[in-house]
């Protein structure tokens, strides 16, 4: 395994769990209790780290929280750059 590809395995991690994120807020939104679940909080426990700096960036709009979609799209664009350079 080269080093770029043992890059890549964590950022798709990253996106997948965002993605279970943004899923998992819509069937059972933390305000409703849904982190009590341990699988729903583990999901909010491994995203957060990525998702808060954009957050401190872009604010929210009304009741819509864009973080997810553009932390999606940052790790789209370096996996991007990183599987060019494979």
């Amino acid at each position: 395994m080269d080093v770029i590809q043992a890059i890549l395995y964590p950022l798709y991690f990253f996106q997948i769990a965002i993605f279970a994120r943004v899923i998992v807020s819509w069937i059972a939104p933390p305000q409703s209790g849904g982190l009590e679940n341990p699988i729903v909080r583990l999901i909010y426990q491994v995203t957060e780290p990525i998702l808060s700096p954009f957050r401190m960036i872009i604010p929210r709009v009304g009741m819509f929280d864009f973080t997810p979609l553009f932390a999606m799209l940052t790790l789209l664009a370096v996996i991007g750059i990183l599987e060019s350079q494979r």
